[in-house]
């Protein structure tokens, strides 16, 4: 009985924590997106963590998948590129520059949001670099985000040919 009472207590708790974390997902995001005819715009000041944003938003309005476009100056832009035979990325962080064009999409994998996304910078010189995103801080000014909802939810998987994630398309 005692063991019961421990694991309805637990269960308890992680629901507790659960609804404080979407909440506090949600908190984080206050006044920073709006709800548009197609799915969502963000915009994101400095020190804003990007894929963090998109992560959360995907969570607390429980967005099935989606893709998304963006602009805007970074502080902190980290690329990577995967390596297959380490199964791994070899990243490459790139400072106060401009994203020129950032694309890429939200699904699901595990139960939690996966962001899949690349982009382009620039920076003073107009020297450019790109590639997959691994991380993005926003810099001075904003970063401006258009995310468009599908309505079907998607899942990623880790394809067993090529031992990389993979997004999956429904089987009808």
């Amino acid at each position: 009985m005692k063991t019961l009472a421990r694991l309805a207590t637990l269960g308890a708790l992680t629901l507790a924590m659960t609804a404080f974390s979407q909440g506090t997902a949600a908190q984080d995001l206050k006044g920073k997106y709006m709800k548009t005819p197609t799915g969502y715009l963000m915009v994101l000041r400095h020190g804003d963590n990007v894929l963090q944003s998109l992560e959360q938003l995907a969570q607390a309005e429980k967005i099935p998948s989606a893709s998304f476009v963006g602009i805007g100056f970074m502080s902190e832009a980290t690329f990577g590129f995967y390596d297959f035979a380490r199964k791994q990325f070899d990243p490459k962080t790139f400072r106060n520059v401009e994203m020129a064009s950032m694309t890429g999409s939200i699904a699901w994998k595990e139960g939690k949001p996966s962001i899949h996304a690349h982009g382009t910078v620039t920076d003073g010189t107009f020297n450019g670099a790109g590639g997959h995103l691994l991380g993005l801080t926003v810099g001075t000014g904003s970063c401006e985000v258009t995310i468009v909802v599908n309505p079907e939810r998607l899942e990623r998987f880790v394809d067993p040919e090529i031992q990389a994630n993979v997004l999956g398309l429904p089987q009808h």
